[in-house]
This record gives C-alpha cells, structure tokens and sequence, in this order.
C-alpha cells in the first residue's frame, strides 16, 4: 500500500480529531469542581474529600487509589481546582458531630468544559 502526503495528514487530523473527544480527567486544566458536602440537609464540616482521576464508577474504600484529597471548609464546603474536561469520582469520609457517627458518600461527576465551574453536592450517609 502506497501512503501519498494528504493521506497521512488526513490519518494525523483523524488521530487528532478522536483523541480530542476522548475525556481522560486529571490537572492541569482551567476547570474545577466545588460544592458542599451535606448529611440529612446539615452541611458536614472537616470531612475529607478524595477525587479519583477518569472514573465513572465508585474507585472503592482503599484511600491510595484516588489521585487528590481535600478538607471541606467549616461550612462544608470543597473545591477541586486546576482539572481537566473528563471523567471523576468524589469519595466523601466525614463524621457528623450531630448524629455522633461516621458518614460516607460519593459522587460521579463529569467536567463537559475545558474551563468553568461544576457544582456538585456530595449526600453521605450512615
């Protein structure tokens, strides 16, 4: 088989029009991801927040498998910053003072924009 020049550029412009589509997750984008976690509509501070990287199903209780860990603030409150348009899960670990017991929850969140804000609420239970 004979490749001509406009038959390998237009291999390479198909190559780069796939891996375009193709959402892998992770930083070094213009995206984040925010939102607060909550437990029986309370607002859960000091809860630990994991982020696993091109996921789309729960990652497992095993903590050193998801790629970033953050604190919620004293409201509840999370961020993610500094990602990629793709694919993520949010793990939650929390203990809500009010009820005296530990809270999980997760979350499958997919980031559509290079750049922009995703609001996603984290719901944890018993």
């Amino acid at each position: 088989m004979r490749y001509t020049f406009s038959n390998i550029i237009l291999l390479l412009f198909a190559v780069a029009l796939i891996s375009a589509c193709i959402k892998v997750g992770g930083t070094g984008g213009k995206a984040e991801i925010h939102g607060h976690i909550i437990h029986d509509t309370i607002h859960i501070p000091s809860a630990f927040i994991y982020l696993k990287y091109d996921a789309t199903e729960f990652p497992g209780t095993l903590l050193n498998v998801y790629d970033e860990t953050t604190l919620s603030d004293t409201s509840g409150h999370y961020q993610f910053e500094a990602l990629m348009r793709g694919d993520y899960y949010i793990y939650c670990v929390a203990y809500d003072s009010l009820t005296s017991e530990p809270v999980t929850g997760g979350l499958a969140i997919v980031i559509e924009k290079k750049k922009g804000e995703t609001e996603a609420k984290v719901f944890v239970t018993e």
